[in-house]
């Protein structure tokens, strides 16, 4: 006879300590909560089966596991035993039959199931909905563990959906303390680690499966002849690599200092002004970690240069977030991307997100249930909804040249911390963006008429200022002639800036602006007028 499991007494036993609330993974309540079906989705397979053992051993269950290669086998088989496997149970159908069939209570893992769930494979759907009926009686639960999910309708009552967390800290020290142990008698390695350093090398790994991290840590040891100070820098690079993967997110190496930018000082004091909220001092003043800024302006101002130089201000890492990757061809696929970014994100936090023009991204999530069965409506829901909610330090840093395209939603207070208006450069910041890109091409400011430029480029943005000193360069290097004042005013003049070109469109702009978000530009930094007007 079957012996009673804690979950299935009529009443506590008289002697049973209770278990604290809040330690149980969310997992092991939905066990205990004798839900049938759960979905987990995860790339880490071992992760998961070790999870769901560490329970099933908790609980007195055992513990079954299903591939399309195996079929059904206990847990914990070796190949070797499994040449002797049931092949009947490759088919998931005779698999889930043999699942109702046990009496034991059990946990039955079902390791990449998504693909019997696309399209009209309605024998699986129809089968999982009866097991889910039938299961409701038992102590027996079916775990679907899959990458991605796959959702068909009719099972949308029966399925529950679990994230599995990338691994934490704790699992990645118990990871580097095994590898450490095991090399350590190793004569050829040279094994160089404090406490300190011990504890950069786990934060490096953070946003890595522990698949991942164990080999990013075997290269780190081949590399380097063992660890030290520069697997640091092994560690990153490949992480870097293992990010970009995912086709997501974009590990952004940036390069630019404030120096960079010229002009918008009102910016550039409220970012400086927050460069020290990450830090223990501030979380003991009680400050709260920022959520993210939108830079919302004229093309070509400066609002993705910002972007950039707040992870050089900050000394924090920045991920490119490409929101059009996001929507994938399967249903369901892009609301798990979506989750997927924000999990990495916050699992290497504190980091910059930096969605570059955000306008664009989420432009058709209004009347998106007539063109995409409401897919964009649900990825910017998930996106909002985790701006409102977040409690990891991920600065978010957006930026719009379009505001019409912009949902309301996204401007409601609590989304961004502030909104700045990037508008066109003033005299003075026009000044300041000729020297500055002088300077990046060896040219010397002083010997040019700043003044006189400046004011000839009245109504060019910052990139448009750009282009013409590399135009000029180029025709000045076939010309084999130096690069002059007066050749930069010859090629300002056969420039027509795109302000001129849509004057209208940057004219509702900035009246949009005006009483609705702050100017990136302090009163002193403005030209004379006190409202930048185009100088055309």
């Amino acid at each position: 006879m079957t012996q009673l499991q804690p979950d299935q007494t009529q009443s506590p036993p008289p002697k049973k300590t209770p278990i604290p609330a809040g330690t149980m993974s969310e997992l092991e309540t939905l066990i205990r909560a004798r839900y049938p079906l759960i979905y987990i989705v995860s790339w880490e397979e071992q992760r998961v089966t070790a999870e769901a053992t560490r329970i099933a051993s908790k609980l007195g269950k055992g513990v079954f596991e299903w591939s399309v290669n195996t079929g059904l086998v206990a847990s914990g088989t070796t190949l070797q035993a499994q040449k002797n496997r049931d092949t009947a149970t490759q088919d998931p159908l005779v698999a889930m039959d043999k699942a109702v069939e046990h009496v034991d209570p059990a946990l039955y893992i079902f390791k990449d199931f998504h693909p019997f769930l696309r399209g009209q494979n309605m024998s699986v759907t129809r089968k999982l909905r009866e097991v889910a009926f039938s299961l409701k009686s038992t102590f027996k639960t079916i775990i679907l563990v899959s990458p991605m999910i796959e959702m068909p309708q009719e099972l949308e009552k029966d399925l529950t959906i679990v994230d599995f967390d990338l691994p934490k800290q704790s699992h990645f020290s118990a990871l580097l303390d095994r590898i450490l142990q095991e090399v350590k008698d190793n004569p050829k390695l040279n094994i160089r680690i404090t406490p300190a350093l011990k504890e950069r090398i786990v934060h490096a790994l953070l946003g890595l499966t522990l698949n991942e991290g164990e080999n990013v840590l075997a290269r780190a040891l081949v590399q380097g002849r063992g660890l030290s100070e520069q697997s640091l820098e092994v560690i990153n690079h490949e992480k870097k690599q293992i990010i970009r993967k995912n086709g997501l997110l974009e590990y952004y190496d940036a390069q630019e200092g404030m120096e960079s930018v010229g002009g918008l000082d009102h910016l550039k004091d409220w970012l400086l002004k927050r460069k020290i909220v990450f830090t223990n001092q501030a979380r003991d003043f009680g400050l709260p970690a920022p959520r993210g800024v939108l830079l919302l302006g004229v093309q070509g101002c400066g609002k993705s240069l910002m972007a950039k130089t707040i992870s050089t201000l900050w000394k924090l890492p920045i991920l490119r977030f490409d929101v059009g990757r996001v929507f994938g061809s399967l249903v369901g696929s892009s609301e798990q991307n979506m989750r997927r970014a924000i999990q990495i994100a916050e699992s290497v936090s504190p980091v910059i997100f930096w969605i570059d023009e955000i306008d664009k991204a989420f432009r058709g999530s209004r009347g998106s249930s007539s063109t995409d069965s409401g897919t964009s409506s649900r990825v910017f829901s998930t996106f909002l909804t985790w701006m409102s909610e977040k409690k990891h330090p991920v600065f978010v840093v957006a930026t719009a040249n379009d505001v019409a395209s912009l949902p309301p939603e996204l401007l409601r207070k609590g989304r961004f911390d502030e909104i700045f208006f990037v508008d066109l450069p003033s005299q003075q910041e026009r000044e300041a963006i000729f020297g500055i890109h002088l300077t990046k091409r060896k040219l010397d400011p002083g010997t040019f008429d700043l003044s006189q430029l400046g004011a000839a480029a009245s109504g060019f943005s910052g990139a448009e200022i750009e282009e013409a000193i590399v135009s000029t360069m180029f025709d000045a290097f076939y010309e084999k002639q130096a690069v002059s004042t007066e050749r930069l005013l010859t090629s300002l003049a056969q420039t027509v800036p795109l302000s001129k070109i849509m004057s209208e469109d940057i004219d509702t702009l900035r009246q949009w602006a005006a009483n609705r978000a702050r100017s990136a530009t302090s009163k002193t930094g403005r030209d004379q007028s006190g409202i930048r007007q185009l100088e055309l």
